[in-house]
């Protein structure tokens, strides 16, 4: 656990750590903002008349080409890469220059363009481009995407320059000249070597980020893995070495540290450039190779949470990936989680996914589960909760059409599928020209974005517009363990014991318990939950869950826009309290409760391998577009990498999805927030992804510290 810090130093020490001492001053210079004060706002935009006329395809196109010729370069003595996303604009997810908004929950084909190159893209758009059935439109947009790929060529072509000055004029000429040999033939071309292929990525990725794009990075092990051990056999590099060059692409990835997302209300490394390790390919094979424990040790040893790593296990991962997932758990953070791989791949095959598609899937930038480089993802979150106290109203002003449980449950079965149908009727329109997304903004013009995504160039049409091969628009509830406890403790005290009349439990619940608090704590304390191993319990939970995953599930596709069923809050529980009313339970109106598919804080009582059986009980092939459970292991109670692996393989036994495991001391947490500055690098998990304590506004910082602490020895 990370121990108040004696000094202003970000990293907390390794033991026998593997990286030298100036890659770890460079990590410390990141992260203690050194180089934020250098992302800056655009001071260049396109002129009203030098708009005039053109597309929002081509206006964005001369953007991006602006963004490289203007954007600032940043070349930073000693490191081993070229390239940095210096707009602030482009961290506060807009497109720089312009009134674009930027794309995200997405990962495009990454692996696709570094293995071939940036000058087959231009080979593809050029052919296409020589249709001449093509549409005034296509055209247009095909011209925008050879425009964002002359910027790239721009932009790279500055740091090969500024690369050439710096080595002719600095004294450590050796090594920018390294870096510019490496950066020569890359990436317009397919790299000839790991370092080639670090360098590569790292400028694909860059440029996207520079012009606001967050995509997640998707399967990096597998895409550089093969360089690597062709090297490694080759004698042209050393396992160090190529440490080391890592360690430099997940210190680089920090260079919006402190920035913020959006409002900054739930962290600073929130920029959804997600990594997938381990795992099997399209042809079955395991994937894991030496990358994937390089980047396990850059992540021990630097605790940087900027990129959250899932890693995709299974019964016959290797043991070594299983022992060393464990370890770096175990030091807390949250920023490895894992897929269960075979139930992930199972529920994708029978939506409809192919099987190569299937055995590819990443996440798009959390952890729903997306085909990489052939998905433009959208979802829709919603409140089960909610739902349920619509039909509580109605039970409290006509009690006697609730006579019994079913006639209860029914009624909100009705409005869950009136909810349901009509965020069909709203999906159709996703992905096209009028669609708007969540913050209700009209969808952006995204040729960059488009290059990276099959078939974009072959419809000749955007990511926005339904080019890509699929459009999905998932369905998320939140709030299905406080839905499931809630049903069972009224079957329970009014139904079956007659305990209570409905109308007078509503009226408790209405009036915030007020005057009633040692019922409220005789109801809460009476009857176990979700989350116990608790067989009544349990059974409502997995009720509640398969109706949901039927009723949302029975529309496949919606006009061409695919409906996978997923679970999550994101973090939402925060936002829905205000909107949440006392529950049954005994929790009252505000209160922050269940996250994803955990169970409802305070309810679990039988430790943490209680709730991975109760959360296990459900299908999660119903759930083709994710549904984790988050586990809060508190850091005193046992919490090694021996408890933490047996948990993972009673995780992976029992057909859970996905779990992410933080191992955390409210203590140190409560001490955080009154001494930020003795904890500068205090990692904490919040739901898709990981984040710096100290960046969290007090709200998530409570609901983080309000979770339940699992004891585990």
């Amino acid at each position: 656990m990370i121990k108040p810090a004696e000094k202003l130093n970000p990293l907390r020490p390794v033991q026998n750590g593997k990286l030298s001492p100036t890659t770890v001053e460079l990590a410390w210079r990141y992260l203690s903002g050194e180089f934020r004060d250098g992302i800056k706002p655009a001071d260049f935009a396109l002129s009203p008349t030098e708009k005039e006329g053109l597309s929002d395809n081509r206006i964005y196109a001369e953007t991006i080409l602006m963004i490289a010729e203007k954007a600032p370069l940043r070349l930073v003595s000693g490191e081993k890469l070229a390239g940095a996303a210096t707009l602030l604009e482009a961290a506060q997810h807009n497109t720089p220059a312009c009134e674009y908004r930027a794309t995200s929950h997405v990962t495009i084909g990454f692996s696709k363009v570094l293995h071939s190159g940036t000058g087959k893209l231009d080979e593809r758009v050029n052919m296409r481009l020589k249709d001449s059935s093509l549409s005034n439109k296509q055209r247009d947009f095909l011209e925008s995407m050879q425009l964002c790929l002359q910027a790239m060529k721009i932009w790279h072509q500055r740091y090969l320059e500024a690369l050439e000055e710096l080595a002719e004029d600095d004294h450590r000429a050796a090594n920018w000249l390294s870096m510019l040999n490496y950066c020569r033939n890359v990436p317009e071309n397919p790299p000839q070597n790991f370092r080639e292929a670090v360098q590569s990525l790292w400028m694909l990725f860059s440029f996207q980020r520079l012009c606001g794009n967050w995509s997640g990075l998707g399967r990096i092990d597998e895409m550089l893995g093969l360089y690597l051990d062709k090297d490694l056999k080759e004698k042209r590099i050393t396992l160090n070495e190529a440490r080391e060059l890592l360690a430099h692409f997940w210190i680089k990835g920090t260079e919006w540290n402190g920035i913020g997302f959006g409002n900054g209300f739930s962290g600073d490394a929130q920029f959804y450039q997600n990594v997938i390790l381990g795992g099997r390919d399209v042809s079955g094979r395991e994937v894991t190779n030496n990358v994937t424990y390089l980047i396990l040790d850059i992540i021990e040893e630097l605790h940087i949470s900027d990129y959250p790593v899932s890693v995709r296990l299974n019964p016959e991962s290797p043991s070594q990936l299983l022992q060393r997932v464990a370890e770096v758990m175990s030091m807390g953070g949250g920023i490895v989680s894992i897929y269960n791989e075979p139930v992930v791949v199972e529920g994708m095959l029978r939506f409809g996914y192919s099987e190569s598609e299937a055995r590819s899937f990443t996440n798009d930038g959390c952890w729903e589960t997306i085909i990489p480089g052939k998905t433009a993802f959208t979802y829709k979150p919603f409140d089960m909760l909610q739902v349920f106290q619509k039909t509580l109203d109605a039970a409290h002003t006509r009690p006697d059409d609730f006579t019994t449980f079913d006639k209860l449950y029914d009624d909100f079965l009705d409005r869950l599928e009136n909810f349901c149908r009509e965020q069909d009727r709203q999906a159709a329109t996703c992905f096209a020209k009028d669609f708007r997304s969540g913050n209700g903004d009209p969808l952006s013009p995204t040729p960059l974005l488009s290059l990276f995504v099959d078939d974009c160039i072959e419809q000749a049409a955007s990511y926005n517009d339904r080019g890509a091969k699929y459009n999905v628009a998932a369905i998320h509830a939140g709030g299905i363990p406080d839905t499931a406890n809630s049903f069972h403790v009224i079957r329970k005290l009014v139904y079956e014991e007659n305990r209570m009349s409905l109308s007078g439990l509503l009226d408790l619940i209405k009036c915030n318990w007020s005057g009633n608090e040692v019922i409220r704590q005789q109801i809460a304390a009476e009857y176990e939950l979700y989350g116990n191993d608790n067989a009544e319990a349990d059974a409502m939970f997995k009720r509640v869950f398969d109706d949901y995953t039927r009723i949302a599930g029975s529309a496949h596709d919606i006009d061409g826009v695919l409906r996978p069923v997923g679970i999550s809050t994101f973090g939402r529980e925060l936002a829905y309290s205000k909107d949440r009313y006392a529950t049954v339970f005994g929790k009252f109106a505000g209160e922050y409760l269940a996250a994803n598919l955990a169970p409802t804080p305070g309810t679990d009582r039988h430790g943490p391998t209680a709730v991975i059986k109760s959360f296990c009980k459900a299908d999660f092939h119903k759930t083709p577009n994710g549904c984790p459970l988050d586990l809060k292991l508190h850091s005193s109670g046992g919490s090694d990498a021996a408890v933490i692996k047996s948990l993972i393989n009673t995780f992976i036994d029992l057909g859970g999805f996905y779990m992410q495991l933080d191992v955390v001391d409210n203590a140190v947490l409560k001490d955080a927030q009154e001494h930020p500055d003795r904890y500068p690098n205090l990692v904490v998990r919040i739901s898709g992804w990981s984040a710096r304590f100290n960046s969290l506004d007090r709200h998530w910082q409570d609901m983080v510290i309000n979770r339940t602490s699992q004891l585990t020895g």
